[in-house]
């Protein structure tokens, strides 16, 4: 018997560096390693690369007429069934390159769109994933008609764009219209379950960063939340909520969002505002980076420019530097936020001082008092033992004498019998 392996696609990797756009956005060797892994996150493989370096990226065929028929050389002798590009292309770039090369061809927004199809569970998460590929499929009709004419053809077809070449743009435009809708539906109601938060006390922290930089087995090694962890770039897409207690009874609300990447196309950033919108409404962010990515420096900028433009850019910070345990020779955290912790969140290490840092930044620190309560109070007392953290308590002729951590709006109400 002969064990069945589903066969993979084999992709050629194609970029260019102009050397003057900016680190972020230019194709460098990092980009387009980052671009090999999307493909293989994607479940496909790369045979080969390219970047050509040239001043200005070619307005009709990206990489120029020449490139272009050497590429489709390449394409025919390697059997390379796709080609990607590791910038987003425009309408006509798609067309005149895919019928050059008579193959598949995707951009990098085409790629994440697709893991992002492959990776979302939620309901929400799926209806958002279709609202970004279709904003991108429609003014690309015509140059994806190679993939698009096919049934099941593999990455950069998941998700509802299979028959969208049958599609008409005025049934596209319908589409994209209720899903709008439905989206809007739902942001209302997390409105409202965010307002009920605000309205209990409830203190939440967004945890943002890169993707693959930990953030899901952060948030398992906090809170056991169960969370789908794996070393691949975006391992979890839909956003998930769990609860942690300080050591002085404040709950803080811990929101897993979804990983940024350098070059993230601006409508999966638009469809998935309402999701990103959980680190603009938080309390304050938890930013966790990978230390042990040479590239650390460049991906802590990427997640910086898409916070400020999702309006999270000026909120407190707990800078989390994981995966220390690959970097020994890195001893202490750079000081780059309010509160910088090293640590490796699949090892446990330092998980202590992630949340004392925590603690020092979350807003409503407790501060330590001592009261003596009268006993015709006694609502005030089971209150206090609730909602505060009470570190001794002794019964005296005068009533309760309580040593406690109290928030700032507790502490105005028993002031008065403060010692």
């Amino acid at each position: 018997m002969e064990a069945n392996s589903e066969k993979k696609e084999k992709f050629i990797l194609v970029g260019v560096h102009t050397g003057r756009r900016d680190y972020i956005n230019d194709t460098t060797e990092k980009s387009m390693e980052e671009l090999d892994e999307l493909v293989k996150t994607a479940g496909g493989e790369s045979v080969a690369s390219l970047i050509q370096n040239r001043a200005e990226v070619e307005n009709a065929t990206y990489i120029g007429e020449g490139k272009l028929e050497e590429l489709g050389e390449a394409v025919e002798n390697m059997g390379a069934d796709a080609v990607v590009f590791d910038d987003e292309l425009s309408p006509v770039q798609l067309r005149n390159i895919t019928d050059a090369l008579g193959c598949k061809v995707l951009d990098r927004s085409m790629l994440i769109l697709d893991i992002f199809a492959m990776r979302a569970k939620s309901g929400e998460g799926k209806l958002q994933v279709e609202l970004a590929q279709l904003f991108y499929r429609l003014p690309r009709l015509r140059g994806l008609g190679v993939q698009m004419s096919r049934t099941g053809a593999g990455i950069g077809t998941r998700g509802p764009g299979e028959t969208r070449l049958e599609t008409d743009r005025r049934h596209i435009q319908r589409r994209i219209s209720a899903l709008q809708a439905e989206i809007e539906e739902m942001k209302k109601h997390r409105e409202l379950i965010r307002n009920r938060r605000k309205k209990d006390g409830v203190i939440t922290a967004a945890i943002v960063g890169y993707t693959n930089a930990g953030k899901s087995t952060l948030l398992n090694t906090l809170t056991d939340a169960g969370i789908f962890a794996e070393d691949k770039l975006f391992a979890t897409l839909d956003p998930t909520s769990r609860a942690i207690t300080l050591n002085d009874n404040r709950r803080i609300l811990l929101v897993d969002t979804v990983g940024f990447i350098r070059k993230l196309p601006h409508h999966l950033i638009d469809a998935f505002k309402s999701t990103l919108e959980e680190a603009a409404v938080a309390d304050f962010l938890i930013h966790v980076v990978d230390i042990s990515d040479d590239d650390a420096e460049n991906r802590i900028k990427v997640v910086e420019s898409v916070l400020s433009d999702i309006g999270a850019g000026a909120k407190s910070v707990v800078g989390v530097f994981n995966k220390c345990d690959k970097r020994p020779e890195i001893t202490s955290a750079p000081r780059l936020y309010d509160e910088n912790v090293l640590m490796s969140a699949k090892n446990k290490t330092n998980i202590a001082e992630l949340i004392k840092a925590i603690e020092n930044t979350a807003p409503g620190r407790k501060r330590e008092v001592t009261a003596c309560i009268p006993y015709s109070m006694g609502a005030v007392v089971s209150e206090l033992h609730s909602t505060q953290k009470v570190l001794s308590e002794e019964y005296t002729d005068r009533g309760t004498l309580i040593k406690m951590l109290v928030d700032s709006k507790m502490y105005e109400r028993i002031q008065r019998y403060c010692l």
